[in-house]
């Protein structure tokens, strides 16, 4: 054998032996969790990330404050179903740590282990050797007492009178800072004091002003505090499409939009006279699109013979319903030849008009080539002539 061929074989031998060393990897974080302050009643998430060949296997484990030696695994369901654990493994291993409804006693280091050692789970190996690790540390403080205004619940009627709503801190463990007001998760502006005992005015309540009202404190040390106030009313449809008119065999589209808390449950139906149908998305043909105070309807493909006609959206929540009609009209495919084909039609009858109108004329009328057209011209000196000489003829 030729002594270069020998050494490719050589070379080619020995990556083989090292392609496994090559392509392992040992297991490092991509993301590990973070520390936190939580107040009592809240719920935290810790992430870990995870990478490595082959993928590493993740545990959760824990330590009360000031005993890091003595470290307990989470699972999933522990702490009376309020600890829930998802992992997924693909190229990575991810892994999410989830506790609810918090108690004092939560607080403590929790621990993001990960390892695709081999050994990991021989118990002759220590684990300090065998296993990465990630800590945080969640701190959960007791949260502050609030005093709020009950559920509002406004009238249909336009000349209601003017809701107040109020939020009083009465208890926080530590220095309080100020405190605002959210509607539906967004600050409401100007609403920002320092006062304890603050107050949310809507002077002139409308259907729109209903929502999940927030009063918000904050603090130096601590999370915000908050509690949670709703302003409830009857659904009020605000748009909608009054009428659609399509070609057959096209798609339409009607929707409903409304004000109102809380958000409403959609309906559609289809009224024929003192009767309706219900309309669901289980025909293929129509498709309904409900978000909130937003409800759609799409109709694929239309048929000039059953689907024209009125449609009903219906929202209702628990202070009561409203609902608002759309015609649907559904015209031949032939609809945009109609006016060529009129135009056309008044030239077929102006044609024949004329046609008849000819044929219907009097014979009297027609002047015949043959006959002459006007008297005929005689030459005056050329008759004198004859006359004279046939005078002279007779003496």
């Amino acid at each position: 054998m030729h002594p270069n061929a020998v050494m490719l074989l050589a070379v080619a031998l020995l990556g083989n032996l090292m392609l496994p060393f090559i392509s392992a990897q040992n297991a490092g974080f991509v993301k590990s969790p973070m520390s936190e302050t939580k107040l009592t009643g809240d719920t935290f998430e810790l992430y870990c990330d995870v990478v490595g060949n082959p993928t590493p296997e993740i545990q959760w484990w824990y330590a009360e404050i000031n005993r890091a030696d003595s470290f307990k695994q989470l699972w999933d369901g522990a702490r009376k179903r309020r600890v829930s654990i998802n992992t997924a493994y693909g190229t990575n291993g991810v892994s999410v740590l989830g506790i609810t409804r918090l108690t004092l006693e939560d607080s403590g280091t929790y621990e993001c282990r990960a390892s695709n050692d081999p050994r990991r789970n021989d118990l002759r190996q220590n684990p300090a050797i065998t296993w990465i690790r990630a800590q945080a540390t969640i701190s959960v403080l007791q949260k502050p007492k609030i005093s709020a205004s009950d559920q509002t619940i406004l009238s249909a009627d336009s000349s209601s009178k003017p809701v107040t709503l109020q939020c009083n801190l009465t208890t926080a463990h530590t220095p309080y800072r100020e405190s605002f007001w959210m509607k539906n998760g967004k600050e409401i502006s100007n609403t920002r004091t320092e006062q304890r005992n603050t107050v949310y005015r809507i002077t002139k309540p409308r259907a729109d002003d209903s929502g999940e009202y927030m009063c918000v404190y904050t603090f130096d040390m601590a999370p915000n505090a908050n509690a949670t106030i709703e302003v409830k009313a009857k659904p009020d449809i605000t748009g909608h499409k009054r009428s659609e008119n399509k070609n057959e065999g096209e798609n339409a589209m009607m929707y409903c939009k409304s004000v109102g808390y809380p958000h409403p449950t959609w309906t559609w139906r289809k009224v024929d006279g003192t009767s309706y149908t219900d309309i669901d998305n289980s025909t293929g043909r129509f498709f309904i699109t409900n978000r909130d105070n937003y409800t759609e309807l799409n109709i694929l493909n239309l048929d000039i013979t059953t689907d024209p006609g009125i449609y009903e959206c219906n929202a209702t929540n628990v202070i009561g319903n409203t609902a608002e009609t759309t015609i649907l009209r559904v015209r031949s495919h032939l609809a945009p030849l109609w006016p060529f084909l009129g135009v056309l039609a008044e030239i077929i009858i102006l044609v024949v008009i004329i046609v008849v109108y000819e044929k219907r004329k009097r014979p009297d009328d027609i002047i015949d080539d043959d006959e002459p057209v006007g008297p005929m011209k005689t030459n005056s000196t050329n008759n004198h002539k004859d006359k004279n000489i046939r005078q002279r003829n007779t003496k």
